[in-house]
Protein backbone atom coordinates (compact mmCIF):
# COMPACT_ATOMS: atom_id res chain seq x y z
CA UNK A 1 0.00 0.00 0.00
CA UNK A 2 3.42 2.34 -0.43
CA UNK A 3 2.05 5.28 -1.89
CA UNK A 4 -2.02 4.95 -1.99
CA UNK A 5 -3.99 7.82 -0.57
CA UNK A 6 -6.80 5.89 1.78
CA UNK A 7 -10.01 5.97 0.27
CA UNK A 8 -12.11 9.42 0.89
CA UNK A 9 -15.32 9.19 2.91
CA UNK A 10 -17.17 12.02 1.58
CA UNK A 11 -17.22 12.25 -2.05
CA UNK A 12 -17.87 15.09 -4.46
CA UNK A 13 -21.39 14.27 -6.23
CA UNK A 14 -22.33 17.63 -7.74
CA UNK A 15 -22.82 21.02 -8.14
CA UNK A 16 -25.99 23.43 -7.40
CA UNK A 17 -26.09 25.33 -11.09
CA UNK A 18 -29.30 27.08 -10.43
CA UNK A 19 -32.96 27.31 -8.54
CA UNK A 20 -35.69 24.93 -10.26
CA UNK A 21 -39.28 27.21 -9.75
CA UNK A 22 -40.16 29.05 -7.19
CA UNK A 23 -40.35 26.25 -4.00
CA UNK A 24 -36.66 26.04 -3.20
CA UNK A 25 -35.85 22.95 -5.16
CA UNK A 26 -32.22 23.24 -6.79
CA UNK A 27 -30.77 21.87 -9.98
CA UNK A 28 -27.69 19.83 -9.92
CA UNK A 29 -24.87 19.21 -12.15
CA UNK A 30 -24.72 15.24 -11.17
CA UNK A 31 -20.76 14.24 -11.04
CA UNK A 32 -22.04 10.73 -11.42
CA UNK A 33 -24.87 8.78 -12.97
CA UNK A 34 -28.10 11.00 -12.48
CA UNK A 35 -29.80 8.24 -11.36
CA UNK A 36 -27.52 7.22 -8.53
CA UNK A 37 -27.49 10.82 -7.12
CA UNK A 38 -31.29 9.90 -6.52
CA UNK A 39 -30.64 7.04 -4.42
CA UNK A 40 -29.82 9.31 -1.24
CA UNK A 41 -31.57 11.03 1.45
CA UNK A 42 -28.68 12.65 2.84
CA UNK A 43 -26.16 14.13 1.40
CA UNK A 44 -23.83 16.79 2.40
CA UNK A 45 -22.37 20.31 1.83
CA UNK A 46 -20.06 22.71 3.49
CA UNK A 47 -19.07 19.71 5.82
CA UNK A 48 -22.77 18.91 7.11
CA UNK A 49 -25.47 16.95 6.04
CA UNK A 50 -28.60 18.15 4.17
CA UNK A 51 -31.67 15.98 3.88
CA UNK A 52 -32.68 15.53 -0.07
CA UNK A 53 -36.93 15.46 0.91
CA UNK A 54 -37.39 15.13 -2.82
CA UNK A 55 -35.22 14.13 -5.79
CA UNK A 56 -35.72 13.41 -9.64
CA UNK A 57 -33.81 13.75 -13.11
CA UNK A 58 -34.88 16.22 -15.57
CA UNK A 59 -32.40 16.02 -18.98
CA UNK A 60 -29.27 14.34 -17.65
CA UNK A 61 -29.37 17.05 -14.64
CA UNK A 62 -31.03 16.38 -10.91
CA UNK A 63 -33.46 18.59 -9.15
CA UNK A 64 -33.49 17.94 -5.90
CA UNK A 65 -35.45 19.56 -2.66
CA UNK A 66 -33.00 20.40 0.46
CA UNK A 67 -34.79 20.04 4.04
CA UNK A 68 -34.69 23.80 5.20
CA UNK A 69 -34.89 25.31 1.62
CA UNK A 70 -37.88 26.93 0.57
CA UNK A 71 -38.09 29.53 -1.68
CA UNK A 72 -36.28 30.86 -5.15
CA UNK A 73 -34.19 33.23 -2.82
CA UNK A 74 -32.98 30.38 -0.85
CA UNK A 75 -32.25 28.14 -3.39
CA UNK A 76 -30.39 30.92 -5.16
CA UNK A 77 -28.18 31.58 -2.51
CA UNK A 78 -27.13 27.74 -2.84
CA UNK A 79 -25.95 28.24 -6.28
CA UNK A 80 -22.07 26.71 -6.67
CA UNK A 81 -22.39 24.85 -3.76
CA UNK A 82 -20.77 21.66 -4.11
CA UNK A 83 -22.68 18.36 -2.81
CA UNK A 84 -20.75 15.19 -1.21
CA UNK A 85 -22.32 11.87 -0.54
CA UNK A 86 -20.68 9.13 2.11
CA UNK A 87 -19.62 6.78 0.74
CA UNK A 88 -20.60 4.25 3.36
CA UNK A 89 -24.52 5.39 2.02
CA UNK A 90 -23.35 4.26 -1.36
CA UNK A 91 -24.62 0.98 -2.75
CA UNK A 92 -22.34 -0.06 -5.16
CA UNK A 93 -22.10 -3.40 -7.34
CA UNK A 94 -19.71 -6.37 -7.10
CA UNK A 95 -16.77 -4.96 -9.39
CA UNK A 96 -18.31 -0.96 -9.34
CA UNK A 97 -15.80 1.62 -8.06
CA UNK A 98 -15.60 5.73 -7.58
CA UNK A 99 -13.69 7.45 -10.32
CA UNK A 100 -11.86 8.73 -7.25
CA UNK A 101 -10.64 5.17 -6.25
CA UNK A 102 -8.33 4.61 -9.59
CA UNK A 103 -6.71 8.28 -9.04
CA UNK A 104 -3.42 7.57 -8.66
CA UNK A 105 -3.61 3.98 -9.08
CA UNK A 106 0.15 3.39 -10.94
CA UNK A 107 -0.63 1.28 -14.07
CA UNK A 108 1.97 -1.26 -15.37
CA UNK A 109 2.26 -3.92 -18.36
CA UNK A 110 1.27 -7.13 -17.28
CA UNK A 111 3.75 -9.22 -19.48
CA UNK A 112 6.52 -6.96 -19.13
CA UNK A 113 6.57 -4.78 -15.80
CA UNK A 114 6.83 -1.47 -17.46
CA UNK A 115 5.09 1.51 -15.47
CA UNK A 116 3.31 3.52 -17.68
CA UNK A 117 2.59 6.21 -14.67
CA UNK A 118 -0.19 6.85 -12.55
CA UNK A 119 -4.22 7.55 -13.13
CA UNK A 120 -4.97 11.21 -12.76
CA UNK A 121 -8.43 11.13 -14.11
CA UNK A 122 -10.97 9.13 -15.70
CA UNK A 123 -13.66 10.48 -19.11
CA UNK A 124 -16.27 8.50 -20.36
CA UNK A 125 -16.27 8.51 -24.45
CA UNK A 126 -19.35 6.95 -25.21
CA UNK A 127 -18.39 3.82 -26.10
CA UNK A 128 -16.40 3.08 -22.96
CA UNK A 129 -14.19 5.26 -20.28
CA UNK A 130 -10.71 6.76 -20.66
CA UNK A 131 -8.07 6.84 -18.44
CA UNK A 132 -5.66 9.63 -18.30
CA UNK A 133 -1.76 8.60 -16.83
CA UNK A 134 0.77 10.57 -16.37
CA UNK A 135 4.08 9.22 -15.82
CA UNK A 136 7.23 10.54 -13.23
CA UNK A 137 8.59 11.84 -16.45
CA UNK A 138 5.17 14.28 -17.51
CA UNK A 139 4.71 12.24 -20.43
CA UNK A 140 0.52 11.55 -20.23
CA UNK A 141 -1.02 8.55 -21.94
CA UNK A 142 -4.14 7.55 -22.49
CA UNK A 143 -5.79 3.87 -21.92
CA UNK A 144 -9.44 2.98 -23.32
CA UNK A 145 -10.93 1.28 -20.02
CA UNK A 146 -11.90 -2.07 -22.01
CA UNK A 147 -11.51 -5.72 -20.85
CA UNK A 148 -9.11 -6.62 -24.21
CA UNK A 149 -6.89 -3.37 -22.38
CA UNK A 150 -7.29 -3.36 -18.68
CA UNK A 151 -6.88 -7.10 -17.63
CA UNK A 152 -6.76 -6.28 -13.97
CA UNK A 153 -7.41 -3.88 -11.34
CA UNK A 154 -6.65 -4.19 -7.63
CA UNK A 155 -7.50 -1.03 -6.82
CA UNK A 156 -6.94 -1.43 -2.96
CA UNK A 157 -3.28 -2.32 -3.27
CA UNK A 158 -3.17 0.74 -6.60
CA UNK A 159 -2.35 -1.41 -9.46
CA UNK A 160 -4.00 -1.73 -12.73
CA UNK A 161 -1.89 -4.30 -15.02
CA UNK A 162 -2.69 -3.76 -18.71
CA UNK A 163 -1.95 -5.19 -21.99
CA UNK A 164 -1.79 -2.02 -24.67
CA UNK A 165 -3.47 -2.80 -28.01
CA UNK A 166 -0.72 -2.78 -30.57
CA UNK A 167 0.12 0.71 -31.22
CA UNK A 168 -1.40 2.34 -28.42
CA UNK A 169 1.76 4.13 -26.97
CA UNK A 170 3.79 3.97 -30.62
CA UNK A 171 4.19 8.14 -30.51
CA UNK A 172 6.20 7.70 -27.02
Amino acid sequence: MEGRILKKEFLECGKIVAPHGVRGEVRIEPWCEPDFLTEFHTLYMDGKPVQVTAARVQKNMNVLKLEGINSRDEAIGLRGKILFLRRADARLEEGEYFVQDFIDCQVIDIDTGADYGKVYDIRPTGANDVYYLRDQEGRERLVPAIPEVVLEKDIDGGIIKIRPLEGLFDAD
